[in-house]
């Protein structure tokens, strides 16, 4: 289903007009869940990060024992060509995905040699700065490597982050902070997470059970860069409804403020405002 008011689709080395079909009935990707993708922003004229999307694309694609068919840079190259094809001041959601068409000897495990590569560039504007989530618990938890492929941004884990969701929103709230299998905070069910206590910031420390974002990486750079204190470490619940003021950060908005954990409200605070506005002043200065 699109999200987005205009879709350009590169598939088969050419860019379609549209929302193209792009994968068949018996693709191994289909029944057997071997998809992969990634997603990256253009907005402002920019597209920050892209060559570490791209890079992730094809990190996740071995995660799921398929051969990338493109390098990282064409990658970004093809995808900055596809752009062009909207308005300069436009806000576009970038989607490079890899899924294989046939499997192996073991039907099980996908052709590593059949990969298909597309992109979907879908408009989808950036949500306003003070478009803010809700948090609640969640008795479902992010699993381990050894269990699920946790080292990859595959299709395949996002059922589990649908349950998150959909418990949450019948609670009566947009997001879930969702634990590992140890019972620490991991992250919620589409983000990384971050929260704010006496002005120091801490972030569940990468523990292999969800992906440290590039997005997150970025915040945590500008944000030393800036002289703020901000430490990684193993948090639980109770630090979250003792917090100052917790934020989220992710592709899509980059950074979204949080205004409920449950019974615990929050205002949107100076650290996450000077969190974003580091982000567009440091995107600013990207190509």
């Amino acid at each position: 289903m699109a999200a987005g008011s205009k879709i350009r689709t590169y598939f088969n080395g050419t860019w379609h007009d549209g929302d193209v079909a792009v994968m068949r009935a018996a693709d191994h990707g289909m029944w057997l869940g071997s998809s992969v993708f990634d997603g990256a922003r253009f907005f402002d004229g920019v597209t920050p990060d892209l060559d570490l999307h791209c890079a992730r694309t094809n990190a996740s694609a071995r995660a799921l024992m398929m051969e990338p068919t493109l390098q990282a840079a064409d990658m970004a190259e093809l995808i900055r060509d596809g752009l062009k094809g909207f308005a300069a001041d436009a806000a576009v959601y970038v989607r490079p995905m890899y899924w294989a068409t046939d499997g192996d000897a073991t039907l099980i495990a996908p052709d590593a040699d059949s990969t298909q590569f597309a992109v979907s560039l879908e408009e989808i504007p950036m949500p306003a700065a003070d478009a803010s989530a809700t948090l609640t618990r969640t008795r479902f938890r992010r699993p381990v490597l050894e269990n699920a492929v946790v080292n990859a941004k595959a299709g395949c884990l996002y059922p589990n982050n649908a349950r998150m969701l959909r418990e949450a929103r019948s609670k009566g709230f947009t997001n879930a902070l969702a634990l590992d299998a140890m019972g620490n905070v991991a992250e919620t069910a589409t983000s990384n997470v971050f929260m704010v206590r006496d002005g120091v910031v801490f972030t569940p420390i990468p523990n292999g059970t969800f992906l440290a974002g590039i997005t997150r990486a970025r915040h945590i750079a500008n944000m030393r860069a800036d002289g703020m204190t901000v430490t990684e470490c193993v948090l639980t619940y109770e630090d979250f409804e003792t917090a100052d003021e917790i934020f989220l950060s992710g592709n899509m908005a980059k950074v979204t403020p949080v205004t409920a954990f449950d019974d615990c409200t929050y205002e949107i605070g100076p650290v996450t405002k000077r969190v974003r506005a580091l982000y567009w002043d440091w995107a600013a200065g990207q190509k």
